[in-house]
């Protein structure tokens, strides 16, 4: 009998020890991966409720930043007060015809309310146009505004309506100008991020412009491979599903 007792100690033990390096096994890409991601809620019925979820799991697992509409910039900055988690919010989202003019005023009011990153959608029409100049003095204007503040400027590029050439002009025009990051896009086109498009990206940027892939990543596996591809941040709505190994669902953000 005592012979018994060990025996079944002992693989008690075991079992513990299996699980727990189980545990850590799941938590090193968890971890790595949460990091990188700016946990998402941009639908156009956004609550309070929504804002104070998004704010509460970002600090519990960790994430980079949180992505919300304008409106409730204010509310986040007491939500994260005291916090490592970012707040960052759209501009000219999302379609990004707004004038230049009117993105300057939005980007104003969001970093007084608290904003620390920028996702600007740019004029997708004026490029489509070719009115180059139109989307040098856009991204110039707003840049008064990260000068004057030390925030971060992501560039929304809607890879999923450009063409390959395309997306390497956009990298040509934006890689003249100190942004941090050019990002894939909205969510709210037809096609999100790819990892064909962020290789791409990644080909025709100079290192110190990063890249953020948004829009449709729901699994580990696609997240993990956008990493892998050249992207350093990841826009996502399922971000919890995500680490936690299932599928998330994402509705346009």
């Amino acid at each position: 009998m005592p012979g018994n007792k060990l025996y079944s100690k002992i693989a008690e033990i075991t079992a513990l020890a299996t699980q727990s390096k189980k545990l850590i096994v799941l938590k090193k890409p968890v971890m790595s991966i949460a990091k990188h991601i700016d946990h998402t809620v941009l639908k156009p019925n956004t609550t309070l409720a929504d804002i104070q979820k998004v704010c509460n799991e970002a600090k519990e697992y960790f994430f980079a930043a949180v992505c919300i509409p304008s409106y409730f910039v204010s509310n986040a900055h007491t939500l994260l007060e005291n916090s490592d988690v970012k707040i960052a919010t759209v501009i000219g989202f999302p379609f990004g015809y707004n004038h230049y003019t009117a993105k300057f005023k939005e980007a104003e009011k969001a970093v007084e309310d608290g904003a620390n990153e920028i996702d600007m959608v740019m004029n997708i029409a004026a490029f489509k146009n070719g009115d180059y100049n139109y989307l040098k003095e856009e991204v110039q204007t707003i840049l008064q505004i990260v000068n004057k503040t030390n925030i971060g400027l992501k560039v929304i590029i809607e890879t999923g309506l450009l063409s390959d050439e395309e997306i390497i002009e956009c990298c040509d025009l934006y890689k003249n100008y100190p942004v941090n990051f050019l990002k894939t896009s909205t969510g709210y086109a037809e096609k999100g991020a790819s990892v064909d498009a962020v290789s791409l990206m990644r080909k025709h940027l100079p290192e110190h412009i990063q890249i953020k892939a948004s829009g449709g990543i729901k699994t580990f596996e696609l997240a993990n491979a956008l990493l892998k591809a050249g992207a350093s941040r990841l826009g996502c709505s399922a971000s919890v599903a995500i680490i936690s190994g299932e599928k998330g669902v994402e509705s346009g953000y």
